[in-house]
């Protein structure tokens, strides 16, 4: 049977999962799982396909079509993801994959198909270089991944533990939500909708878990992480303004990465930021080593590569808005603009 390009059906997800797991250059932002989470959460078309030879599958690519007035069409493996783009056992599977996504960005009339990939590839298509991944493998031991911290770091754990921060998983997300929502405001971001946080711990289960950090009883910091394979992904993460002075955010990622290693993970992913701002820094300072992240884009209806992202001078004054409006007045706009930030 020759090699077919599919698009993934309900009764295909464990399949695709399977291969998922399998595959060493798989995230866990490929599992089938985010096609239920964005189109219940967010509404939008996906398009995840998968090569399929002799009834195996043998390469996947989610994609999700974004639409907005506000910020342009785009093609995306995959929007609200760090990762993303092809995972294919053979280079016919891969251009296969590559060649059906490239038509299907064309019959969209999409701004761009973007691949957030992790390595580069052979596509020569252009890439932006403003993101950087920080990955780090973990001993066995946690006194040794206490002493690989560098000093200043571990200060501030330190300062977290006198301040008799306490750690504890939560199985909702209520609670972590309203730090969240409190943090992205301060920052001027729109907050994505609590239908979101929802669906991710419905879907992924306990591959999707929630840490509290608590001070006399009370919420100071939460944070949503994921789970794949050897590998914790602190991925989502608020505070409130308490956080600063009782140093949780440090013993907050401590307290995530001293559990991992005691639950037998051994990768500690700290996810992208763009480069040289505080999240960069604050991850630089942790003893991680930036990785660039290879995004790629095909462009389709626009003659560079589009430019959604803060460091936009255009959004500044959009940005110093937010940041003033009130807490509910935001958490209901946020929502309707979120959606189409992918």
């Amino acid at each position: 049977m020759s090699l077919q390009i599919l698009e993934l059906s309900e009764s295909k997800f464990e399949q695709w999962d399977a291969f998922v797991a399998q595959a060493d250059s798989a995230t866990f932002f490929h599992r089938a799982g985010w096609k239920r989470v964005i189109e219940r959460a967010f509404k939008h078309r996906t398009y995840f396909l998968y090569a399929e030879e002799d009834g195996a599958i043998v390469g996947v690519l989610p994609l999700v079509h974004i639409k907005s007035r506000l910020f342009g069409s785009a093609l995306t493996s995959t929007p609200f993801c760090v990762y993303g783009g092809i995972v294919a056992l053979n280079e016919q599977a891969e251009a296969e994959l590559r060649m059906r996504a490239c038509e299907l960005a064309k019959e969209l009339k999409v701004s761009a198909l973007e691949m957030r990939n992790i390595e580069q590839t052979s596509s020569g298509w252009p890439t932006k270089e403003l993101y950087y991944t920080f990955r780090k493998s973990l001993s066995e031991d946690n006194e040794e991944n206490m002493l690989a911290i560098p000093r200043k770091r571990r200060a501030m754990i330190r300062g977290g533990i006198k301040a008799n921060l306490q750690s504890e998983e939560d199985s909702g997300w209520e609670r972590f939500f309203a730090t969240y929502a409190e943090s992205v405001r301060n920052l001027g971001t729109p907050v994505f909708s609590q239908k979101l946080f929802r669906c991710l711990r419905e879907e992924f289960g306990k591959d999707c878990r929630v840490l509290m950090i608590t001070h006399e009883g009370k919420d100071v910091a939460g944070l949503m992480s994921f789970y794949f394979k050897d590998q914790v992904l602190p991925y989502y993460a608020g505070s409130f303004d308490s956080a600063k002075h009782l140093k949780a955010h440090d013993f907050m990622y401590w307290e995530l990465m001293r559990r991992s290693v005691d639950e037998g993970y051994r990768v500690f992913d700290f996810g992208r930021s763009k480069k040289d701002t505080g999240p960069y820094l604050f991850k630089k300072g942790w003893g991680f080593e930036p990785e660039l992240l290879n995004y790629e884009f095909f462009l389709v209806e626009s003659d560079s590569i589009p430019e959604v992202n803060p460091n936009n001078p255009k959004y500044k004054l959009f940005i110093d808005m937010w940041k003033k409006l009130p807490l509910p007045v935001a958490n209901r706009l946020g929502p309707l603009l979120s959606r189409s930030l992918g």
